[in-house]
Formats: structure tokens, sequence, C-alpha cells
């Protein structure tokens, strides 16, 4: 059945200057621990800094987890670049000296010394940029923001005390008031992020073929076919092991990659000393303008594959949160850095004197001492394996931040270290890169084309992760003009032009990463634009407060032994689907509370920020509502345990509303609109609005939350006024406790909403195939509610309803 209704949406909360309450004389002080608790801030030392010890143990997994990609791009950037042969001796120069300042310019300063800081809280990536974007400026889709929110330590962490610069408002109202800014932002992120999982497919395939190919040079007769069969088997193998986790995977291919990385600085230093030390005048600009100058607009196509000498950085950045980023600087300035410029010396230094067609298809092979042929291919492919790591994790990471922020259908997560939350495996995920992958290579046969469409996918990542850099400067860093306005020429103006030589191959290969795009950006599309309006349309029929006691003090209305956890979106009110039941089965358990799991566009909230609590009148009811906050990094706890934690934060609510009290309501003022998230009623005042006692934090650090942050509470303390406790009301506190734990003894329920949303009958074609069709089948065919919250079959119920959006 469609619903629809009248009722009343939220209230918007302006900010109207502090409101002084006057503090009431008290008669008797009651103390408790629970007030000592109440005003240590949370997460004290917390964060505090990596010893050497664990950033070295990070920085050699980094090796055997990040760079094997970047480590084996010597393999195929001079046979893709020099594809039709060496015109002029000192094309090898040009070509040398633009590998060299590429990596430099792109990987080395943009990621590793400026991209690495714009981290959401340790994570990477162009998600963890909108995420981060989205702390400082309301530019999410989904109205779920909370001004409680702000209170979480994690989110508030790095927000400078001092008034917002002009340029800072200046974006922020920007982005806030426009939608359109809005949806391009939250476009360019999903584009980004689709062309990333695009990457993930092709990296694997380039990679191991690559190495493979190496045998063509001791067994002449091996065929194409037999080529991508061996890659394909290799590739399979390479899936198979992913579930062993990160950690694992890391500590077994870091020291087979700090191997590879000393082989090829060590023949790369042989091939510069035999062949032609004069080949270290690359480092001269000179020869890039040379270069241009001779091959004109075949030097400006070459640009493509040139840029293959830094693919795997953004997978790199993406991958931050499995690592620090004093790891990754170290590991990469003193690891990875050295050794690759030296291979891509040597082998330009071979070049030289080696110009011939037949020596620059296999140029890295060709170019190492021939007693060292089969130690450098075993290696080469073992590496070129490991290469595919730092994708594959991107992969699962990107996945995990998509899920939790509404993006994408559900799927299985498993977390595969229970030291760092950030190692994931997605089965799902990992099946669709395997068969991807094989799919390729089959089809692509050769580097070649494989490299186009891979050339695609970085420069683009490249140019979006520039202008949310560039955003996150703005709003974030606030940092001096001059230094954004430079940032934004360099990188913006050197992308571009590397951007336009790939698309001008468009037709040879970089349709497929941009169709796999566009397929994985309408699922993401279909899916956030649905769970939007869903959620609004939800918002909208929230049941009012008189309409729910009402409902609660209904003659027919039954109550059941038991405690009843009813799961909803929804997080401003009680959903509509809450009356569906009630007129359907008059009958609910003797507690009931209203469970908004709600991910916050942070990694992590600690477990003493979680929930939010709040009573729904009448109280005799024993109704409550309650919003369990998680970061998009957060594991979601099983089903029994996350009951245990909740009743015990309840109890804590439920003592805390009768211990602690305040004269007049307690009203926070914030500088900015708010949503009064956890409020029916429209609140009139002529100092201003805020929030109430009872709809703070989590009870045993609620009264904490105000000394820990800056909101002009520090010197209004004094209105928490202990509670006048007589016997009867301790009495009646305890006796409240003890049923709620009753109730959980005599059994927990947990009820599910299932709503199917339709478009309504006279909406366009465009919005019924998406809804009606694509949504769907999307829904139907991904993981179900009871599934990620591990909810025991023998204790669910789910309610369904349709809605008509």
């Amino acid at each position: 059945m469609a619903m629809s209704s009248g009722r009343s949406s939220q209230e918007i909360v302006p900010h109207s200057g502090d409101l002084e309450v006057p503090a009431q004389p008290v008669d008797v002080q009651r103390q408790d621990s629970l007030y000592l608790d109440a005003t240590r801030p949370a997460h004290a030392g917390h964060h505090g800094r990596d010893s050497w010890l664990r950033t070295l143990r990070l920085g050699f997994q980094c090796v055997g987890i990040l760079y094997a990609d970047l480590g084996t791009s010597p393999l195929y950037v001079y046979s893709n670049t020099f594809k039709y042969g060496i015109g002029h001796e000192d094309d090898v120069l040009g070509v040398l000296s633009l590998i060299i300042y590429s990596f430099l310019l792109f990987a080395m300063i943009k990621i590793i010394f400026i991209a690495l800081y714009a981290n959401d809280d340790g994570e990477g990536g162009t998600f963890a940029l909108y995420s981060l974007i989205s702390r400082y400026a309301r530019v999410a889709l989904i109205p779920n923001q909370q001004a409680e929110d702000e209170l979480v330590s994690s989110s508030s962490r790095h927000r400078k005390p001092s008034a917002p610069f002009r340029r800072a408002q200046w974006m922020k109202n920007l982005l806030e008031a426009s939608k359109p800014a809005k949806l391009t932002l939250f476009f360019l992120t999903i584009f980004a992020t689709a062309l990333a999982i695009s990457d993930c497919i092709l990296t694997p395939s380039i990679s191991v073929l690559s190495a493979v190919n190496g045998l063509k040079l001791r067994s002449p007769n091996l065929t194409t076919d037999q080529v991508v069969w061996i890659t394909v088997g290799i590739l399979v193998a390479f899936f198979a092991v992913q579930h062993l986790g990160t950690v694992k995977i890391g500590y077994t291919f870091a020291p087979i990659v700090v191997i590879w990385l000393l082989l090829i600085s060590g023949i790369g230093i042989y091939d510069l000393i035999k062949y032609d030390v004069g080949t270290l005048k690359a480092f001269n600009l000179k020869y890039i303008i040379d270069y241009f100058r001779r091959n004109k607009k075949k030097g400006w196509v070459s640009l493509g594959e040139i840029l293959l000498c830094f693919t795997g950085t953004e997978a790199l950045y993406a991958d931050l949160g499995y690592f620090s980023i004093k790891s990754i600087q170290l590991s990469f300035s003193f690891g990875l850095l050295p050794s690759v410029l030296l291979s891509y010396i040597g082998q330009a230094a071979y070049l030289r004197k080696h110009m011939d067609m037949q020596y620059v298809p296999n140029a890295f092979f060709n170019s190492i001492p021939s007693t060292l042929f089969w130690p450098t291919f075993v290696l080469a492919l073992t590496t070129s394996v490991i290469g595919s790591q730092a994708m594959v994790s991107c992969a699962f990471a990107t996945m995990s931040h998509l899920q939790t922020l509404s993006c994408f259908p559900r799927v299985k997560i498993l977390h595969t270290s229970s030291r760092y939350s950030g190692h994931l495996y997605i089965p799902e995920v990992n099946f669709f890169l395997c068969v991807a992958s094989v799919i390729v290579t089959i089809s692509f046969r050769t580097t070649g084309f494989i490299a186009k469409a891979h050339e695609i996918c970085v420069a683009l990542v490249m140019v979006i992760t520039t202008l949310l850099m560039t955003i996150v400067m703005l709003l974030v860093w606030k940092v001096n003009i001059l230094w954004i306005a430079l940032f934004f020429a360099v990188f913006m103006s050197t992308e571009t032009i590397y951007l336009s030589a790939v698309l001008y191959k468009f037709t040879q290969g970089p349709y497929f990463p941009l169709a796999m795009s566009a397929v994985l950006m309408v699922i993401m599309m279909v899916w956030h634009y649905v769970h939007v309006k869903r959620y609004k349309y939800e918002l909208q029929h929230t049941v009012s407060p008189d309409e729910v006691k009402a409902l609660l003090e209904r003659h027919d209305l039954k109550r059941v032994p038991g405690l009843g956890l009813f799961y909803t979106e929804l997080v401003q009110g009680i959903p509509p689907i809450f009356p569906h039941l009630i007129e359907k089965i008059p009958t609910i358990h003797s507690v009931i509370i209203f469970i908004s799991v709600k991910h916050l566009p942070i990694p992590h909230v600690d477990v003493s920020e979680r929930f939010l609590f709040r009573q729904v009148e009448p109280k005799e009811s024993m109704v409550f509502r309650c919003v369990a906050r998680y970061g998009y990094r957060d594991t979601l706890e099983a089903a029994n345990d996350f009951v245990a934690t909740l009743v015990e934060y309840l109890q804590y609510y439920v003592r805390d509303l009768s211990l602690y009290c305040t004269a007049e309501p307690l009203r926070t003022s914030y500088p900015s609109i708010r949503i009064d998230s956890f409020s029916w009623d429209k609140k009139h005042s002529g100092q201003g609005s805020g929030i109430h006692a009872e709809e703070m934090l989590t009870p045993i650090q609620s009264f904490s939350e105000l000394t820990m942050h800056q909101v002009g509470m520090s010197s209004r303390l004094g209105i928490f006024q202990p509670a006048k406790m007589n016997l009867e009301e301790m009495l009646r506190i305890e006796e409240d406790q003890k049923l709620i734990q009753r109730e959980v003894d005599n059994g927990v329920v947990y009820i599910l909403g299932e709503t199917e949303v339709v478009a309504k009958p006279h909406s366009n074609l465009i919005k019924k195939i998406a809804v009606n069709y694509i949504f769907n089948f999307l829904r139907k065919n991904s993981r179900k509610g009871e599934k990620m919250f591990s909810i025991p079959r023998g204790k669910l119920l789910k309610v369904c309803i349709a809605y008509e959006i």
C-alpha cells in the first residue's frame, strides 16, 4: 500500500546568540561517579604518534602492498611509448626526462607530500576527500544530518577554533546553497570511484601479461594464445588467495618486492655504466623541449603512454587507511623512488645503443644480463602479480565506503585483521574483479590495448583528485590563496595536457573503462537516488507525537513480553511503517526501541559516542528512539553484542534523566543552521533554540561533550543541577532499569522494515525504469538487511510496506 499524509516535517533551528540560563540554588549536592566520568574528554590520547618501530613495520608492509604496481611499470612503459620505433637517438632522453619529472611531480610531490595530508582521519582516496568536504559543508544529498553529530570528537577534532576565513565561508556557502554544486561534487566523486574500480580490473591484466611476455625471449615458439592462458591461470590463483587478508599478504609479498626493487636498481646501474653514462643528461629539461619540437603531434600523443610510469599512485592514495603517512613517505622516498628511476635510466641507456625495432617490444628483458634472465623473469612475474594487490585492496576499501554512504547495494564485508580495521575482504567484489580481469585479458590479448584503457582511468582520476583537493585547500586547510592558485595552475594544466593526449586515442581502447565506469555509475546513482527519495518520503510522513501517543494508548493494543528492536533508516522521528504495523497487528513488545544505524562521514566513532537516545511520550509506554552512529570504517557488531552494548547505554540514559536535571531546558547554540534532529515540536524562544539535555550524546558522556567542544558551554556548566533525590524517585529509576533488563531476558525480537519503492504513476519513463526495474533488481539481488546486521533468523520479524516516490 502506498502511504500518504500531511504530517509535519522537521524544524530548522537558526543560531541567534547564546542563551544564558540562571542557575537555581540547590539544597543538596548529590555526588555520583557518573559525573566524574562525564567530565573526562573522550578519546584522550587515542591518536598518539606512531612509534618508529610501528612506522618501520608498516613501511615494510607498504612495499608489499603498494609499490609492486609502480615498481613493475618499467616492464611496459618504453615498449608502449616506442611501439612504432625510435625516430631519433635523443628521443630516448626526451622520454626519460618526461618520465623522471612526471614521476617526481605527480607521484612524489602531489600524492606523497601533498595529497596524503588531505585525508579523512587517516583515510585517503577521492571518496575520503568527499567525506572530508562534507564534514565542513552540508553537501550530502541525504537529509539525515544532526547537530549532535558535530559533537563527536573524531568529527570535530581537527577543526580550527578561529572564525571561518572569507574564502572558506564563500566556498561553504556556494556548496551548501547550490544544488548543482552538490550534484557536480557528488558526480565527480562517484565518477572517479567508478574509474578507480575499472582500473582495478585492468591493472592485474596488464601487469601479469607484460611479465609473461618475457618468456618469448627464451621460447620464441610461444604463441599469443599460450601467453594469454598462462596469464589467466596466474590471475585466478592470485584472486584465490585474497581471503588470507592484507597483513599476511603484505608480510609474504614484501620481501619479494624488496628483492625486485634492489634487482632492477642494480640492473639499471649496470646498464648505465655499460651502455651510456651520458643518459644522465636527461635530468636537463632541455631534452623535453627538444623532444616535442622534433615530434610535435606524435610527441604529444605519446604522453598517454608516458603517464603509465606513475599508474598505481591513485591506489596508493586510496590505500592510506591500511598504513600511515610516515610509513608511506619513508618507504617511497628511500625505497621505491631511487629503484624505479634507476631502472628507467638503465633501460634508456640500453635503448640509445639498440634503437632497432627488434629490441623495443621487450626493452626491459633485453636490457638485463643474460645470466640474470630467469631469476629476473621469475621475480618480474611474481612482482607483477603482487602489483595487483594495491588495486584489489583499493577496490575493497572503495566498495566499503560506497556501501556505508548508501551509494551501492549491500555486499558482504569481512575484516581480515583484528588490529587494523581497514583491512578488508569482500568476496563478491573479489569474484567480480577476477572474472572481469580474465575477460579483459582474453579479449584484448596484448598489453598495447590494455595500456590505452589503463591510461584513461589514470588521467581522469588525476584531474578529479586535483579539483577535490583544491576545494579541500579552500574549505578545510584555509591556506594562502597564492599556494592554492599555484597548486591548481601547475597540476591542472599539466594533467589536462596528459588527459587530452589520452582522449585523442579514444577509439583505440579507452572506451572500455568508460563503458565499465558508466555501468557502475548507473548502479551508484540509481541506488543513491532512490535511497535519498525514500528517506525524504519517510521524513515528510513521520508520525506526529499526538498520533504516536494515540497509537500507544489504544485499548485494543496488546503488550507482549520482550524487547522489540525496530530498525529504521529515519533518524528524525517515528517512521510511517510503525502505524502500518499497529493497524495490521495491534501488538507490540513491552519495551520498544526504534534503531537507526547511521554512518557519519568520518572513519571511526568511539563506542562511548555511538548512541543517541530519546524517550517517546507517554513515558510509561517504555518506547525509545535511538541513533547508532558508525564511521565508514567501523564494523557492525553481531546482533547479540550490539544488543548488550545498546541496553547498557540505555540503562545509563534512564538513570541520567532522573539523576540530573536543569532548572530550564538546556539549549545549545550553534554558529550555523542545524536540524533539531530529536525533536518533533517547534520550540519558540526569544533568546534562541537548541538541544534539550535529554537529546544529548551518550548518557555516560552527555555532559562532558559540551565541555569538550567550543560551543559556548564551558561558562554555563552551573546550569546542570543534580536532582533533589528522594527514595520514591530512586526506586522508580531502579524499577525502570529492572524492567528493561527483565524484558531483555524475556527475549529480543528484531523488527525489520521492508519497503518496496515504486515510481508514481505519472512519473516520466526514465524514472520508472530506474526505480521500478533497475533499483528493484539491485535490491532483490543484494545482501539483505538481516544479514548485514547479523540478525538470527529465529528472532526476525519483517514488516512490508510500499512507497510511491
